[in-house]
């Protein structure tokens, strides 16, 4: 098998070959303009901010997010970058890094299933605190989106599921190079510099999944990292600093290091035709890990549809692909362990009716109305569905009564993605859900308004100061 530096060589051998996925990214990073950018994209940009904002709220006062914020605060970094349900202000590294911590930090934020990647949790904190240092309009921050999301989710799943069996987490992995070129378009670089953005973010790029088999919370802070390098890389661009030429495709490179089994046309294919990705982004409406969401669904779908009772339930029995088989585990000892787990969520939905925030809380872990039921849950892998994977996320459950009655659901596309997306209803629904508590709701009321309607903001700074918490 060829590496990605010998077939970029065989590539550029050609002199009418196609630009390169590093230099088409530059290009695309340095060119795109608001209004180039197609309305459905455009929309997608809107949403994907409002849904990421939301999430950050939610998160601001989850506990990683607190010790990051407490560690940045006694390491002295204070200035004029807010974080979305903070009160305090810091530096625009600090403050994209806490706001990526927060935005990942309750498994509520959106996602691109080719990639298995969440970009808006990188994307919206860094431009947050990238605009904290100009003045910048709704336009610039819509096309910076578009810009970062593309970047992202592109090279994620050019990637994908290499790179996640190797044991990289594609947010933090492919997150720093949208982060760089997304600060990169805000800051209006240019093709030289953007590529030297990519270059030096690289270098950055890290996270891998550990947390999932060792327990701990250092998740939720990937995407805060991926965030923070971008921003600082996207800077150093601007300033002069140089990073390696063509950095995805030599070798030694970013798709060499991290992957290896790589398909360059994902991340060059429809980019500079306006053939943009964002548009098929998901909306996460459960607070669980999404590989669990196709089995959410059909036990919910059971339990409406059938309107069974919990203790009438004898076994739930669900063949998934093997990254989802993977999260197979009964741990439900903190909230992470809990929200990546498929027992733990399953026996939620069978005993709740639904898989909400608040479902995973010290006092819902504890509930025997759900822990009851989690040893119910069987998790393998299916062949058919392992097939099937990056294409779709299919999960096959059967639900077994004592009775001797199963029913049977297949989910291939879980709820929220392209093809069954949240309608913006449900997606402001799911807004204040998280915004209320933290800002009040006449507050959550103005944010959303701006948020909807990003293009006509004429400073963004004016919509982040919408956002602080209070003290």
């Amino acid at each position: 098998m060829q590496t990605a530096a010998e077939r970029a060589t065989d590539i550029g051998a050609h002199q009418d070959a196609p630009l390169s996925a590093t230099a088409a990214l530059a290009r695309f990073a340095s060119t795109l303009r608001y209004d180039a950018i197609a309305e459905p994209a455009r929309h997608a940009a809107r949403r994907h901010s409002l849904d990421t904002v939301g999430a950050i709220l939610a998160g601001s006062r989850q506990r990683a997010t607190q010790a990051v914020e407490r560690t940045l605060i006694e390491l002295g970094g204070k200035d004029a970058a807010a974080v979305p349900g903070l009160a305090c202000r810091f530096d625009p590294l600090s403050a994209a890094y806490i706001a990526g911590t927060a935005g990942h930090g309750l498994e509520l934020d959106d996602g691109y299933r080719a990639g298995s990647v969440h970009p808006g949790t990188v994307i919206v904190p860094a431009l947050l605190a990238a605009a904290s240092t100009g003045r910048y309009d709704g336009k610039q921050w819509i096309a910076a989106t578009v810009v970062g999301y593309e970047a992202v989710c592109r090279l994620a799943a050019a990637m994908h599921p290499a790179s996640r069996y190797k044991g990289f987490h594609n947010t933090s992995v492919a997150g720093v190079m949208g982060a760089a070129l997304a600060v990169g378009a805000l800051l209006r670089l240019d093709e030289k510099r953007m590529a030297d953005a990519l270059g030096l973010a690289a270098s950055s790029a890290a996270g891998i999944f550990a947390f999932l088999k060792g327990g701990g919370a250092v998740k939720r802070t990937h995407p805060g990292h991926a965030a923070r390098e971008g921003l600082q890389c996207a800077f150093a661009a601007k300033n002069g600093l140089t990073g390696p030429a063509e950095v995805l495709e030599v070798e030694e490179g970013f798709f060499e290091t991290f992957s290896r089994d790589v398909d360059p046309a994902v991340v060059t294919r429809g980019l500079l035709e306006g053939d943009l990705v964002m548009t098929r982004c998901y909306i996460k409406p459960h607070a669980a890990c999404r590989h669990l969401h196709p089995g959410i669904d059909a036990v919910l779908d059971i339990v409406a549809a059938e309107k069974i009772k919990p203790d009438a339930v004898e076994a739930i029995e669900v063949g998934t692909y093997k990254i989802a088989a993977g999260h197979g585990q009964v741990r439900y000892d903190d909230m992470l362990a809990a929200q990546m787990s498929y027992p733990f969520a399953l026996a939620t939905a069978l005993a709740r009716r639904a898989v909400n925030l608040n479902h995973f809380g010290d006092a819902a872990r504890a509930d025997d109305a759900v822990l009851r039921h989690v040893a119910k849950v069987r998790v393998v892998t299916d062949p058919d569905c392992e097939a099937a994977y990056p294409k779709q996320r299919p999960a096959k459950v059967a639900v077994r009564m004592r009775d001797g009655t199963v029913y049977r659901r297949r989910v291939d596309q879980p709820y929220g993605g392209a093809d069954n997306p949240v309608d913006d209803g449900a997606l402001s629904a799911k807004f204040h859900s998280l915004a209320d508590p933290v800002l009040g709701a006449a507050r959550a009321d103005e944010a959303e308004r701006m948020l909807w309607n990003l293009d006509d903001v004429t400073n963004v700074a004016n919509l982040i100061d919408r956002l602080v918490g209070v003290t």
